[in-house]
């Protein structure tokens, strides 16, 4: 009888028919040799990409799904997430620019180091012009003005994660490209081990990514509204403290100077300070309650 698969491969696909024909034959050789289950995720192509996964084989665990319209790139990973029956699944593009056989050494790596996530890094050896590496730091640098961050490649979209995790966690991340970023964040948050390990990346021969300034804007509030959801208080706090010792600050320097009261100005600056603080308070609450649903 055959043994159930270690691992689950999902590769979401989305009007890529131009490198389908030779980079998709290449995973299911590989994952098929490796006895591990794949998940293709068509996300509505609007070119022939559904219908050549379709024609790949009838193999059990070969499992293609299909979005009736584009959801986006999240959304395409969460329905492989829950389709997804090993221990481990893995998540890389369908675009030809990941090397499939990184995929065995960062799964031993994963189940070597018995991490919850590892994430593959690409290093500076991606077809990145300046502007995106530029929108990249920008990114991090932000992220770790709210957070620890233990990784430096954090929306790398070649991950492997321990599924019950990923299941777990999927529901709190967004349906768009920002979901790389995301899930990672609340791996680190909820205290998982993620680890990176590096990983080959080769020049797209076709086709065009879909990110631009809009989606790193749309990662940076992301990153924002997460950091809101689990840790509140890392950003009311800090404009609490801010804005009452601003008024404190400028309220003594009024007095000192012109010898007069507490001016409106600073009495604005420290209760709109103290509002902070309360909301901070709340919001920490509603936090609590919101992780206690989630890991239930």
């Amino acid at each position: 009888m055959k043994e159930p698969p270690e691992l689950s491969v999902v590769v979401p696909v989305f009007n890529e028919e131009q490198v389908l024909p030779e980079t998709a034959p290449k995973i299911v050789e590989f994952c098929l040799s490796h006895n591990w289950q794949l998940v293709f995720v068509d996300d509505g192509s609007s070119d022939q990409s559904g219908a050549f996964l379709d024609g790949l084989g009838r193999d059990p665990e070969i499992r293609v799904l299909h979005h009736k319209v584009n959801r986006g790139y999240g959304r395409a990973i969460k329905t492989g997430i829950r389709n997804a029956d090993a221990p481990f699944l893995a998540t890389i593009d369908s675009d030809g620019q990941h090397e499939v056989s990184d995929l065995e050494k960062i799964f031993e790596f994963a189940v070597s180091k018995d991490a919850d996530l590892v994430v593959g890094n690409r290093g500076t050896k991606g077809n990145e012009g300046p502007y995106r590496a530029l929108g990249k730091r920008i990114i991090r640098g932000f992220t770790r003005l709210l957070m620890p961050l233990p990784i430096e490649d954090l929306n790398s979209g070649f991950k492997i994660y321990r599924t019950n995790l990923a299941k777990r966690y999927q529901l709190v991340c967004p349906d768009t490209m920002s979901f790389s970023d995301v899930i990672t964040l609340v791996f680190i948050h909820k205290g998982c081990l993620v680890l990176e390990h590096p990983i080959q990346v080769k020049p797209r021969k076709a086709g065009r990514s879909t990110i631009n300034t809009y989606t790193a804007v749309q990662t940076i509030l992301e990153i924002l509204n997460i950091v809101l959801l689990f840790d509140p208080l890392r950003i009311f706090l800090p404009l609490s403290l801010l804005l009452v010792l601003a008024g404190l600050l400028w309220g003594t320097i009024i007095y000192m100077l012109m010898h007069r009261g507490l001016s409106v100005a600073a009495m604005l600056s420290i209760v709109t300070g103290l509002i902070f603080f309360i909301l901070g308070l709340l919001a920490n609450q509603i936090s609590s309650m919101r992780m206690e649903r989630l890991e239930e």
